[in-house]
């Protein structure tokens, strides 16, 4: 190159003297127009294949040619013509010395050529629809840069006279074309995805630069901070993160994976077989190996689809790394410049401006990574929903009892999460040892063997970190967590069953047992937090602790060894640099341990057994049942029913002919499309027509006709919007007989050919069952001509059969049609005989308990109990109903940081302050000392005092670690004393708010504040001010330090610092937002797997399957389109903010080499070392200020509750009341009136009624007449708007409502119990004995049973009491009401879903032991009050008739009518 050069004149390639060794530095002319010429054009010219074939790979659809293209194409020829000009001007004109031209002549058409070519790429571009073009733009950037250095020289020298205009023409074209190179702004003439969507997301057609630096985000952040931002405002998904597109391919992938486990699972199975004598444990090993097989299978599945783009990012955190051990390297040249009193002054502004410029590279790989791993993380997380949502709906009976529903929901919420954690972290696990060991390879470069002290340091502080860290996760898990699930599980309970603690005045006893669980959680967070603020003052200290360590060694080596500003800041920056990799190591190494337990059970689940197509077969013959013990046709269009007593195997029949139960022998075939109607009516949290339709077209007339035929146009006229009115969760604001006619009229409304019902008629009213038997399913019902298989406990209906299928113990013992069954004399003949006299038609009617048949009217007056933000002046009510979609649209008041502080006090907050400024005073003290130290003179090779310098080092070193060991554990235990309080008062406030609270709050709601509230003020709010104060401490000392090296810093210190509040405020308030979009999208999510997982055997049998899949992708891609922008807004604050603490780099670097002549090195080490660290310390501080902003929102939500209406006072003080109270049992009514809400009408009007004692007296009615309206009142379950009532004389308004609730009983209709021991669930507060226990569970036939139990009285009841049959749970209910034996007893019957044998048991004991009691019956069964005392008729609040059952017959009124429908007359 040097003769090619030498061949036109010009100098050598390179000389040093020249452009280094020099006071006015330059490159060499043959370097300029050769290397700096051609490197571009060799860039451009190698690469274009591979980018050609890229282009040809992925067509994006051709993209119309635009002004600003055509512009672009202009200038790009333009500039290549200057080449040519240039060419043939020297060709002309020097034709005769081309030889010592030929520099001039071949850089020209070199250049011009390579333009011609990215023209023709610009081109090529557009027709395969590349909008941002990355090959070109790095392409145009190399262009500019190169040209820089000879345009400067042209510009200062003057030199060249010949192409002097052409060449600065040139330069400035090219200058110029970038911007213009970048992107295309056209419209494409096919329908991309992006086009059709109503807001795309920008980042598509971003360009490059705007990609790296996230400028694309800017708009978002921008309108989030003028105005609040809403769903609307949110992109929509770029159509590589929709879950259609993601689920789709993965899901091919992952069938395959599954072929290959089955088959693995086959060999081994037959290996065992064949070569095993240990089945059990064969067994065992096989479905561990099938865990550990699944879970590998399928992070090669996601690996497979995630994997590529996924190392993109591992290539950024590569070049990331190289650039930050760079760093340290040019600080060294720096403070050797320093040193060097001889230095030009140029090299220093040098080495400050390739510090700027590296630690600027160094951010935007970082935060390309993060945003990489962001990215795959969130496809992660929709890949995952999607293959265990679709897994819910195949998996068949046998699998699905081993997991619960909880279960599965934690499989897409906490699983997923700690997968998304695992991408981020994972390449930590092999790239921290190796930053590690190069740590210590340039510290050893510095210090020699001293580095190895720093090892040693190491060694000796990471055991310990990992031993307290194992410690905390021992307290968390095994303790904290423990008594925080038991806490969390009774919360659910006591919500679920309030109403029962309610009537019994069993609050206290519950409150006792959660404050409990609360102390012993809150004991053991209290030892956790004191280890972890043992590992964080470690932690911190270990920079301090490495270098005392190092130093120490090193000066007490050698006398000679000398610590000078070099090796102390050198050494200090590469130590920042290695506490990253070593807090990262064992986090990485947990996380990844963490997502391999996840994936195994991922794959478990996702390899569990489905339901085979095989179960069912379709076919178009009679419907014949063939099943173990089972052989059975049924006609087409014939009502056949199956009778049989509790767990005898109705429901179960019924599930093999929908498929849902595993074939052993036989065949099950269904001719026809099949409608299915559960034992317990599954209900969609949707508007009552979404129910009822389904998923089909809305036909209106059919529609009419099925509601008529269901008996639901009565309960429409009262609903607020009608069909139109949403439903809660699991039907919150319908009646048990609403949800059943609702489960009803969606298998109506289907027209099937074959209808599967499972006693849908037990949950409805005498009248109501009537009318739905002859309306729908009778012989002239609308499914008269359908096939209709109707399980049943009552017998009024079997005459009209065709068919009667008697089940015992899963055998068709009996079947034939209700006159042969009778005539054959055997256990059904005598079953009829026995209870058909009395049961008659009563055996349909069951009511939920204590319907409010008024409450949905008051739905629109409900604003302020729905909403989940109340205290916020603005909001959005996104979705009615649940107010779970209630988004707050302002920063959080300022009054949650009062009420929060208020509750540690102010007492203990000053001194806190106080012990930071301490222990931030001390850092700076041993900082500004090492500086000093650096800076003393060398006296015959050594320094003097070093054993002095390095004690007073160790001892301030040491003074701040104990500080903020106090200031941690400080935080930690006013956390604790927040978080206690505002527990104690959320729960107090809970328990103490009336059922109307209740009935329109959400449980998952009141759930959600004892869960992740409560452990977001335990944790993340202490942990957020910890960060967040200790961050703000630190950035004041890196202040100080910057300023008392150059005083003029505050000159550009200040516009930064206002820069950084700029771009912060922005960030808080758009992140702030988003995150709560974010939280109230997710819900939906989780609440649509609950109903899904919950119904699955209703949408298999509808096949609405696909439907299905479509709404869970809706809501997982809703959810995806804010936490996209949420992820994106941390990256475009950490990339705006690291380029203003770059900027605090770059001051400080040029005003230490402005001040060389005054500042010595030690100073200037000590304020570019700290300077580097700003960067870190502003993304810090403002995501954990975003933290305690996001979480203080905890705060409110946990406080909201203490401003809604509360109950009257549990206990009066001093209360007079008699111990014995009500010793008679008489109650009287006086003028009494009960309204459901203020400004709505009464709900009983002026109801005057003198109840004797020892007297039974039935209420009766139809729904909305006001019975159970009565017993509510009577419990002060709602109060009087008007009138009183006296029990014994005494007005019940005037005492403690606990006085008052337990003195009288109920046996309610819905039989709740409570996980723990049966002494517990019957006898809460250890009141009775145990032989008054006994004696209760004798008389209601219990005894036996229990005395058969392993631990008797203390056997331990499941949750809901799921481990005792619905009749054993009814009998416990009488258990509590024989304990008690109050002289009042108010009775819900509930007994048509009980077999008759335990309704008999029921009856006959309330008759005998409750016999000199006032009993009140709201009665749904009128057999059951006949030989009552009284009975009371009510309509729409008034009592209509009053007497006795007989004269009351006898004047043939209303209760005459309601007596003939039943067939009682």
């Amino acid at each position: 190159m040097d003769a090619f050069c030498r061949l036109s004149g010009l100098d050598p390639l390179w000389d040093w003297n020249r452009t280094w060794y020099t006071a006015n530095p330059d490159l060499t002319q043959c370097f300029q127009n050769t290397v700096l010429v051609w490197v571009p054009c060799i860039y451009l010219w190698l690469l274009v294949p591979f980018y050609c074939l890229h282009l040809y790979c992925h067509d994006r659809g051709r993209i119309q040619m635009s002004c600003l293209c055509t512009a672009k194409m202009v200038l790009g020829f333009l500039l290549a013509s200057f080449g040519f000009v240039e060419f043939f001007y020297i060709l002309l004109e020097r034709s005769q010395e081309i030889q010592q031209h030929m520099v001039f002549l071949l850089s020209p058409i070199i250049r011009s050529m390579t333009v011609i070519l990215a023209l023709c790429i610009i081109q090529l571009e557009r027709i395969r629809g590349c909008r941002s073009s990355v090959f070109l733009f790095l392409f145009w950037v190399l262009a500019v840069v190169c040209s820089l250095v000879p345009l400067r020289a042209k510009i200062q020298l003057a030199m060249d006279e010949v192409f002097p205009r052409s060449t600065v023409n040139r330069r400035l074209c090219v200058s110029q074309n970038p911007l213009s190179g970048e992107r295309f702004t056209a419209k494409t003439t096919v329908s991309l995805v992006s086009n059709l969507l109503q807001n795309p997301c920008p980042v598509k057609d971003a360009s490059f630069l705007s990609k790296i630096l996230f400028w694309w985000f800017t708009g978002l952040v921008v309108k989030g901070y003028r105005t609040p931002l809403e769903a609307e405002d949110l992109w929509t998904l770029r159509e590589e993160d929709t879950s259609h597109k993601i689920i789709s391919e993965l899901q091919e992938d992952w069938t395959a994976e599954c072929a290959k486990i089955q088959k693995q699972e086959k060999a081994l199975a037959s290996g065992v077989a064949m070569g095993s004598r240990l089945q059990d444990q064969a067994q065992l090993l096989r479905k561990l190996q099938k865990e550990q097989i699944s879970g590998f299978f399928l992070l090669r599945t996601l690996a497979r689809n995630f994997g590529p783009y996924f190392l993109t990012g591992t290539l950024c955190i590569i070049f990331h790394d190289a650039f930050m051990f760079a760093i340290p390297q040019v600080l060294s040249l720096l403070l050797g410049f320093m040193r060097d009193e001889d230095a030009p002054l140029w090299k220093g502004y040098f080495y400050a401006t390739l510090m700027f410029l590296l630690s600027c590279l160094q951010s935007l790989f970082n935060h390309q990574y993060m945003y990489t791993c962001f990215t795959v993380g969130m496809r992660v997380k929709t890949a995952v929903m999607g293959l265990v949502y679709r897994k819910s709906l195949v998996i068949n009976s046998s699998a699905r009892r081993t997991c619960t529903v909880g279960e599965i929901v934690n499989l897409v919420s906490a699983d997923t999460q700690k997968l998304m954690d695992f991408v981020v972290y994972f390449n930590a696990v092999w790239l921290a040892p190796i930053e590690i060991a190069l740590c210590l390879f340039f510290l050893w470069q510095h210090l020699g063997p001293s580095a190895l002290a720093g090892i040693a340091t190491v060694i000796l502080i990471f055991p310990l970190n990992g031993f307290i860290a194992k410690k905390r996760s021992k307290l968390q898990v095994k303790i904290q967590m423990k008594f925080m699930d038991g806490r969390i599980r009774l919360m659910n309970e006591i919500l679920n069953g309030i109403k029962i603690l309610k009537f019994y005045a069993w609050e206290k006893a519950f409150l006792e047992q959660v404050l409990g669980y609360r102390e012993k959680e809150l004991k053991a967070l209290k030892k956790s937090q004191i280890l972890y603020s043992i590992s964080i003052a470690s932690f911190n200290s270990s920079s301090f602790l490495i270098a005392f360590a190092m130093f120490g060694v090193y000066v007490g080596l050698d006398d000679r060894n000398v610590l000078d500003a070099q090796k102390v800041f050198v050494s200090m920056a590469l130590i920042n640099i290695l506490k990253t990799p070593l807090s990262q190591l064992p986090f990485a190494i947990s996380t990844t341990m963490q997502a391999v337990v996840s994936l195994r059970r991922l794959g478990k689940y996702l390899c569990s057994e489905e339901l085979k197509v095989d179960n069912v077969s379709k076919t178009y013959r009679t419907i014949p049942v063939i099943a173990d013990r089972i052989d059975v046709r049924v006609p087409r269009g014939s009502l056949v029913a199956v009778v049989g007593h509790v767990g005898s195997g109705k429901s179960s029949l019924l599930s093999a002919m929908l498929g849902e139960t595993e074939k052993r022998s036989g065949q099950v075939s269904v001719k026809g499309s099949v409608a299915y109607v559960p034992q317990q009516a599954w209900i969609q949290n949707a508007t009552v027509q979404d129910n009822i339709i389904f998923g089909r077209e809305k036909l209106k007339t059919w529609y009419h006709r099925v509601l008529e035929a269901c008996a639901l146009l009565p309960d429409l006229d009262i609903l607020p919007a009608g069909d139109a009115t949403e439903i809660g969760e699991k039907g919150l604001n319908l009646s048990g007989g609403q949800k059943q006619r609702v489960s009803l009229a969606r298998a109506v409304y289907r027209k099937a050919d074959v209808y599967l019902l499972d006693d849908p008629l037990s949950a409805v009213d005498a009248h109501v069952g009537q009318h739905i038997f002859d309306k729908v399913i009778g012989p002239k019902g609308v499914l008269r001509d359908k096939t209709r298989i109707l399980v049943t406990h009552g017998m009024s209906f079997l005459p009209q059969a065709d068919l009667i299928l008697v089940l015992v113990d899963g055998e068709i013992t009996e079947s034939g049609s209700y006159q042969e069954l009778l005539s054959r004399h055997g256990a059904f003949a005598d079953f009829i005989h026995t209870f058909a006299s009395t049961e008659r038609k009563e055996m349909f009617c069951l009511q939920l308990v204590f319907t409010v048949p008024k409450w949905p009217k008051n739905l629109k007056n409900l604003k302020l109990l729905i909403l989940d933000f109340r205290t916020m002046p603005k909001f959005l009510n996104y979705l009615g109903l649940t107010g779970t979609f209630c988004v707050l649209l302002q920063q959080v008041r300022l009054e949650m940081y009062k009420k929060y502080f208020k509750t540690i006090g102010l007492a203990i907050i000053i001194p806190i302050v106080f012990l930071y400024a301490f222990q931030q005073g001390a850092s700076l003290a041993y900082n500004y000392w090492l500086s000093m130290w650096a800076d003393d003179p060398v006296v015959n090779g050594t320094q003097i005092d070093a054993d002095l310098k390095l004690t007073v080092f160790g001892a301030l070193g040491f003074v701040q670690g104990v500080a903020i060991f106090g200031t941690t554990v400080a935080i930690s235990i006013c956390g604790i004393i927040a978080s206690r309080q505002l527990h104690m008062d959320l729960l107090i406030n809970v328990l103490r708010s009336p059922m109307s609270f209740f009935e329109c709050t959400p449980s998952g709601n009141l759930l959600n504040r004892f869960a992740k509230e409560i452990d977001a003020i335990d944790c993340m709010v202490p942990e957020g001010l910890k960060m967040m104060l200790s961050y703000v401490f630190k950035l004041m000392e890196v202040c100080i330090i910057v300023m008392m090296a150059t005083p003029f810093a505050i000159v550009i210190i200040l516009p930064l610092a206002f820069l950084y509040a700029f771009v912060q405020s922005f960030y808080v308030a758009t992140s702030c937002q988003l995150r709560r979009l974010e939280a109230v999208s997710r819900s939906p999510i989780y609440t649509h797997f609950n109903e899904t997982v919950q119904g699955a055997s209703v949408i298999r049998a509808f096949g609405e399957q696909s439907r299905f899949i479509l709404q869970a992708n809706q809501r997982v891609d809703f959810n995806q389109t804010s936490y996209f922008p949420r992820f994106v807004a941390t990256r475009w604050l950490a990339v705006n903010l690291e380029f203003v603490g770059n900027g605090v780099v770059l001051a400080a670097a040029i005003l230490s080499v402005m001040g060389k002549s005054t500042l010595s090195p030690g100073i200037v080490g000590l304020a570019v070392s700290h300077s580097l660290q700003v960067t870190g310390i502003l993304s810090w501080i403002v995501r954990s200020w975003t933290d305690v902003e996001n979480n203080i929102v905890s705060v409110e939500r946990v406080n909201e509750y203490a401003d809604t209406a509360k109950e009257a006072s549990w206990c009066i003080e001093g209360s007079s009341l008699p111990q014995a109270w009500p010793q008679k049992g008489t109650i009287e009514f006086q003028d009494y009136g009960l309204q459901y809400r203020k400004g709505l009408e009464l709900a009983l009007k002026g109801i005057t009624l003198n109840i004797q004692e020892r007297e039974k007296v039935g209420l009766v009615g139809r729904t909305g007449a006001g019975k159970s309206s009565l017993a509510l009142g009577i419990f002060r379950i709602l109060e009087a708007a008007k009138g009183k009532i006296f029990i014994d004389g005494v007005n019940i308004a005037e005492i403690g409502l606990h006085d008052l609730r337990s003195r009288i009983t109920i046996i309610p209709q819905d039989p709740v119990l409570f996980s723990g021991s049966l002494r517990m669930n019957l006898d809460p507060f250890d009141t009775y004995t145990d032989e008054e226990v006994w004696s209760s569970l004798e008389l209601a036939h219990l005894k036996n049973f229990v005395s058969n139990l392993p631990d008797k009285l203390n056997y331990e009841c499941s949750e809901g009491g799921e481990n005792l049959s619905l009749g054993q749970r009814q009998l416990v209910c009488l258990a509590r009401a024989l304990l008690r034996k109050t002289k009042i007893l108010v009775l819900d019957e509930a007994t048509a879903a009980v077999d008759l044998e335990t309704d008999t048991l029921i009856q006959s004991t309330i008759r005998t032991q409750f016999e000199d009691c006032t009993v009140l019956t709201i009665a749904h069964r009128l057999n059951t009050i006949m030989d009552y005392t009284r009975v009371i008729v009510m309509d729409r609040g008034h009592i209509s008739e009053m007497d006795s059952p007989a004269n009351l017959i006898s004047q043939r009124g209303q209760f005459y009518r309601m007596c003939r429908e039943a067939g009682l007359v």
